[in-house]
């Protein structure tokens, strides 16, 4: 099989704004692509830029892709090594772009075995079910919208923090006294306090049930995570701490967390995904499957991940459920309330509305 055209979509998808730590969004900065073979068969991924996180653009992603596209044209997409490693020795970082083509490959590769990318992957269907997440505003705002997703059917919350650490323990002082403390709620700082501020907002968040918080600190604070551990008995999940299976590994060793987030945008999608979740696995850690802002074509391939890595027990797949403003996806995840269920089609299950892309910015390589 030959890679014949590959077409490269800039998939701005609208939305509500949307505040953490680092910043707001306005809308999503996608990067959708579709390789086309010399078969009938046809590949699809998709990413998703947050800049304040992983450092890439909408702009950034789509400029790489083109290069990509250029090295992979007229080559073997079920040589999934082989191609991956090509985009590595190419450039350094770049993890978003890098897993919108780790998802085309898998895709392709699924559906030229015939199957649903979870089985491609020996993976076994379990159920699902999402949290919802609660971005950053004034304690009595998020109570309120906590109150309302409660009353929606809402079965967690993930809840934004990383601000001044005595609002951020009245932020959830008062989310509790809206939906009380039945309701699981998850917290993520973003990286938003120092290590001092860290032990004051953790210790002070103690009496208020709280499942685990992401990333309290900066990554250049690892060293300090051992230290934080002992500081509170709310557990800590390692976030941007974790881009690799070689992160996860270093992290793992240094009991520095309890748990971790693997995102595609950061592990460069499907394949180094797998391997942290293994890494993870060695050492007892149990692991989340998060993202930034996809629509429910990733979502869907997050899943199917899910699907073939028991180690991930936290389910953080509401990124189309936070604001976006239109949903171009054909197939892909369906939503039953929070519960998340797949198609057994071949490959992903998933495309984007032609007319959709029709409006937006194309290449073609």
């Amino acid at each position: 099989m030959k890679i014949t055209e590959i077409e490269i979509y800039r998939l701005s998808i609208p939305m509500e704004p949307f505040v953490i730590a680092t910043g707001t969004m306005d809308f999503a900065q996608n990067t959708f692509i579709r390789i086309r073979t010399d078969t009938e068969i046809v590949g699809v991924g998709e990413c998703s830029a947050f800049p304040m996180i992983v450092g890439e653009t909408q702009d950034t992603c789509l400029v790489i892709a083109r290069d990509f596209a250029k090295l992979w044209k007229g080559k073997d997409p079920l040589n999934i090594e082989e191609r991956l490693a090509e985009l590595n020795m190419y450039i350094a970082g770049n993890t978003t772009i890098k897993s919108a083509f780790d998802m085309a490959l898998y895709d392709i590769a699924s559906k030229n075995a015939g199957v649903p990318l979870y089985q491609f992957l020996k993976g076994i269907p379990r159920e699902i079910v999402t949290d919802i997440t609660l971005g950053i505003a004034s304690p009595e705002e998020m109570a309120a919208k906590a109150k309302e997703l409660y009353r929606a059917g809402a079965v967690m919350l993930k809840v934004k923090l990383g601000k001044d650490p005595k609002t951020d323990i009245a932020r959830i002082r008062e989310i509790r006294k809206a939906v009380g403390f039945d309701m699981p709620i998850r917290i993520d700082a973003n990286q938003g306090w120092t290590y001092e501020g860290a032990v004051e907002a953790l210790q002070g968040l103690e009496p208020f049930k709280i499942q685990f918080c992401e990333q309290p600190m900066r990554t250049y604070l690892d060293h300090l995570l051992p230290e934080l551990r002992t500081e509170t008995t709310v557990l800590i999940m390692a976030d941007e701490s974790v881009y690799s299976h070689h992160d996860a590994e270093r992290l793992c060793r240094a009991d520095a967390c309890d748990y971790i987030n693997i995102k595609f945008s950061k592990s460069g999608g499907i394949h180094e995904a797998l391997k942290i979740a293994a890494i993870a696995a060695e050492f007892n850690i149990p692991c989340m499957i998060g993202g930034m802002l996809e629509s429910r074509l990733a979502l869907a391939a997050k899943v199917h991940f899910a699907y073939a890595a028991p180690n991930v027990k936290f389910y953080d797949l509401d990124t189309c459920m936070v604001g976006h403003l239109e949903d171009p996806v054909v197939g892909g995840i369906q939503y039953k309330g929070y519960h998340i269920h797949l198609s057994d089609l071949p490959g992903i299950g998933a495309d984007i509305n032609q007319e959709f892309l029709d409006s937006c910015e194309r290449w073609v390589i």
